[in-house]
Parts: structure tokens; C-alpha cells; sequence
């Protein structure tokens, strides 16, 4: 019988969550593991367990195994720093790797900075992690703000004028509220309404209404998880019909399948290729990895925990033996890496973006399109 991604989810996160032998090498991750945002988090965890299931049948990293060390936080910003501090101080980890949301990742810097701890791959595209430079913050994906541009743009060209956004009232909510403003400047646009919403209770009765008194014929969902979900099947009982786009917070299939029946034609940004042919060497290889393990469908999130991994898995080869934290940042800082198909993530002293891709894929069928 075919196994999709959902029949084993579950069993391969809770195999990935062991303890396994003793490890050599010790990276830490701070996430949300049971919260509003942990069906993504755990498909980021699956994708980036392949990676380092593979490096440890290997013979490891030079010789030496890796452990990543996964607590969670509930997207809790306080539950984030006091993690972050146990991982450092405590768990003495080389690096942290995949910290999920902007005010959690936010929360951490002095920690990083106190220390000289590199973080890989923090899973929020907000700007304030790229500019100004943080040194100690490698970024594996493009920022929440060209998202939201490239969301009002492509409204924009199919004809929609009438263009609401919901934006979730915090860091990462303001962040991306700023790229959807160029793209309303662009396309010679004003938002129909900007509703705010609470972060972690939305309030739908005030929301909703502001939508459909608008008349809008697409929103643009700033927010996180069920926090989205919820809102959409919202406003779908109102009545309305507008066209959803969302940004890459949201690119997983926990997503659509809280989602259910209002998944339908929803479009949500993409920071890394997804072809639904595979026909991208980086697709093909992840695709390979997770067939193994008796899982046959890739999400994008998945797929930005593996290409995080590999970059912080890259670093640590080339680091040498014994990694120290002072080491692989001088690494990272002089890095350029394929990490397949041509998709280059390069760090110098002075820039720490990584990657600069956005596209965009169409929910049907309960899966992601292009």
C-alpha cells in the first residue's frame, strides 16, 4: 500500500525525537514542537533528519556523529531564550540549527552574540535578520518582505484591485506588512482594508466582517498556522469567495490539511523550487531520502529543513575535525555551496542572506502546484 505523507508522519517524527547513541557533535533547535505552528515545525524536523540520518550511516561528519538536540517552545518567545540558554550553557552545542518565528528568533541574538554561536537556517524570513547584519545568524531563504511584494504583484497581474490584508500584530506581522506596501506601491494599489489580528487569538467576529464590507476579491493572510486556517474557514462561512495567498510560514502539509475543504486554490509563496514532476535534482535527491524511510510525498517545509541542514552539515565538513564554535563561523563566513541543481547559498563577513528565491505554487487536490 502506497504511504502518504500524513499516514507517517507521526511515526517518523516520533523515531527522529529519540535519543540516539552518543554523539560527537551536538547541535540545538528551538521550536515549536506543540503549538500553533508545529505541523510545519515537524515536517522542517523531517526534512532535516534526512540529512543527518544519511551523514551518520556514513561514518558521520569526519568520523564524527551528529545529534541534533530538539526542545520545544511552543512558539513561546521567553520559552525560545530560556531553551536557547540550556542548549548553549548546558548542552554545550556548536551551533543552533532551524529556530522557528521572528520574535523567538529575535529573542535569542544577544544569546548568540554572548556566546559566538552560529544559528543555520532560522525558519522566519524577517528582515531584521539580514539587515542590519547579524553575525552570528546564517540565513537559508529569502525574507518575508520580498514574499508579501511578490504576493500583491501577482494579485496584481490577474486583474484583482481589491486586495484586503489580515496581518498578524507582532514582528513578523509588521515585517511583511512592509514588503506587501512596495508591492501596493508597485502595482499603483491601496490595500481594500489591513485588519490586525492578534497573534495567538485572533478575533475572527471583528476581522471577517472588515473583509467582506470591503469587498475584497483577494486577501493576503499574514499570519501563522491555525491562526490562518481558522481565519480562512471563517471567512468562508461569511460567504466570501476572495482569492487566499499566504507566505511560506505556511508552506506545509499540516497547512492544507487543517485547511480541509477551504485548501481549495489557496497560493502561498514558496522560498525554495517545489516541482510537483521532481524533476529538480534538489527534489530528486530529498525525494530519494524520504522514499527510503517508506514516505512518499515531499512538502515545502520539509524541504527547507533539508536544504538547512545540508548547508550547516557542509560547514561542519569543512570545518575540520572537532568543530568549535569559533571555527565554523569562520567557515560560514567564507562559504559558497550547491546545494543542488545550480540553487547557490553563499555567507561572506559583510552578508548573510544565503539565498535570495521566491516563487509561488497553488493548493489542488490537497497538494501544492506550481
Amino acid at each position: 500500500m502506497k504511504k502518504t505523507f500524513t499516514s507517517c508522519a507521526a511515526a517518523l517524527f516520533l523515531a527522529m525525537m529519540a535519543p540516539g547513541a552518543a554523539a560527537q557533535i551536538l547541535i540545538g533547535q528551538s521550536a515549536d514542537l506543540s503549538g500553533p505552528v508545529a505541523a510545519s515545525v515537524k515536517e522542517t524536523i523531517m526534512g532535516s533528519q534526512l540529512v543527518i540520518d544519511q551523514v551518520n550511516a556514513q561514518g558521520g561528519i569526519n568520523g564524527e556523529q551528529i545529534e541534533v538536540i530538539r526542545m520545544d517552545d511552543g512558539l513561546d518567545a521567553k520559552r525560545s531564550l530560556e531553551n536557547t540558554r540550556v542548549l548553549i550553557e548546558d548542552k554545550k552545542v556548536v551551533a543552533l540549527l532551524l529556530n522557528r518565528g521572528t520574535p523567538n528568533t529575535l529573542a535569542v541574538i544577544p544569546l548568540l552574540d554572548k556566546y559566538g554561536v552560529a544559528l543555520v537556517g532560522p525558519s522566519t524570513g524577517a528582515m531584521a535578520l539580514h539587515k542590519p547584519l547579524q553575525k552570528n545568524i546564517f540565513n537559508v531563504r529569502s525574507t518575508y518582505q520580498r514574499e508579501a511584494e511578490k504576493a500583491v504583484q501577482h494579485l496584481q497581474t490577474t486583474g484583482i484591485q481589491r486586495i484586503a490584508v489580515v496581518q498578524a500584530d507582532d514582528s513578523f506581522g509588521k515585517d511583511a506588512m512592509e514588503g506587501a506596501n512596495k508591492g501596493f506601491e508597485k502595482a499603483n494599489l491601496k490595500p481594500a482594508v489591513v485588519a490586525l489580528a492578534d497573534r495567538n487569538k485572533p478575533d475572527y467576529a471583528a476581522i471577517v466582517p472588515q473583509l467582506t464590507k470591503a469587498n475584497a476579491q483577494a486577501v493576503l493572510w499574514i499570519g501563522s498556522g491555525t491562526a490562518v486556517t481558522d481565519g480562512v474557514k471563517a471567512l468562508r462561512a461569511a460567504g466570501s469567495a476572495a482569492q487566499i495567498i499566504t507566505l511560506s510560514n505556511n508552506a506545509a502539509s499540516g497547512f492544507i490539511k487543517e485547511l480541509g475543504s477551504a485548501s481549495a486554490g489557496v497560493i502561498i509563496t514558496q522560498v525554495l523550487p517545489y516541482e510537483r514532476s521532481f524533476g529538480h535534482p534538489l527534489i530528486k535527491e530529498a525525494l530519494a531520502l524520504a522514499k527510503a524511510k517508506g514516505q512518499n510525498e515531499l512538502s515545502p517545509a520539509l524541504l527547507e529543513g533539508f536544504v538547512a541542514t545540508k548547508v550547516m552539515v557542509e560547514a561542519l565538513r569543512r570545518t575540520g575535525p572537532k568543530p568549535t564554535r569559533a571555527k565554523l563561523i569562520a567557515t560560514l563566513n567564507a562559504f559558497q555551496y550547491d546545494v543542488g541543481g545550480g540553487l547557490d547559498i553563499s555567507y561572506s563577513p559583510t552578508d548573510h542572506t544565503g539565498i535570495d528565491y521566491v516563487d509561488l505554487s497553488i493548493v489542488s487536490d490537497g497538494k501544492f502546484k506550481r
